[in-house]
């Protein structure tokens, strides 16, 4: 994401995969769950589709049997910073590393017709936007990036995908959700912003309940 604007504009190209319930097994296999760790699951990412062999954490790409025919090892696609997809994308099972590995990738907006619930409220939290779009304007869109490679810029305070120089999408999301991907804001951050009020009620708490208190 652009910081220019400053950070509010999203500029890729686009790549596709044209199915519906894709699930968080298929964005990332149950084997890369083992690592601890919250960032290097970039090539990890659509495992048992960019590749041809099995896969192990700790492996990379450029040791592995390369699918030529998915998407996202070829050029430009291989650089995509937008993914467009269809129904009910992230369905599944709840992990995060399904995200993480998008955001790795170096992917930061997934459009799509709807998404898995617990997949979505995790992309917030962890830099990606997921835009929810009507399928007819799904389907405008596969019919258009289908033909060649295409570069969408996502304008996030306006909540508009520019498809082009005239043509144009609005998207809904919330405010409070799209100013995490705006600010780069965590749980931690939008608590500290209530960083006051939580010391002012834990003064009163200790007044109102000293009890609790009584072992410290």
């Amino acid at each position: 994401m652009k910081s220019n604007s400053e950070g509010l504009i999203i500029n890729g190209i686009v790549s596709y995969i044209d199915r519906d319930n894709i699930d968080t097994d298929q964005i990332i296999p149950t084997e890369y769950l083992k690592s601890i760790k919250k960032f290097g699951y970039e090539d990890y990412l659509f495992d048992g589709w960019r590749y041809k062999d099995d896969g192990k954490l700790g492996i990379r790409k450029e040791d592995r049997d390369i699918n030529e025919d998915f998407i996202l090892n070829n050029k430009p696609y291989n650089e995509s910073k937008i993914l467009l997809t269809r129904d009910n994308f992230g369905c599944g099972s709840s992990r995060e590393h399904a995200v993480w590995a998008l955001r790795d990738f170096g992917i930061k907006a997934v459009i799509a017709s709807s998404f898995g619930d617990i997949f979505y409220n995790n992309c917030f939290k962890n830099g990606v936007l997921p835009i929810k779009l009507e399928k007819d304007n799904i389907e405008r869109l596969f019919n258009l990036v289908k033909k060649e490679a295409v570069e969408f810029s996502i304008e996030l305070q306006q909540k508009i995908i520019f498809i082009n120089d005239k043509d144009k999408i609005n998207f809904k999301v919330d405010d409070h959700l799209i100013n995490r991907i705006i600010f780069g804001l965590d749980d931690v951050d939008i608590s500290l912003k209530e960083k006051d009020k939580i010391m002012h009620f834990e003064r009163n708490r200790i007044i109102s309940k000293p009890w609790i208190y009584a072992d410290e």
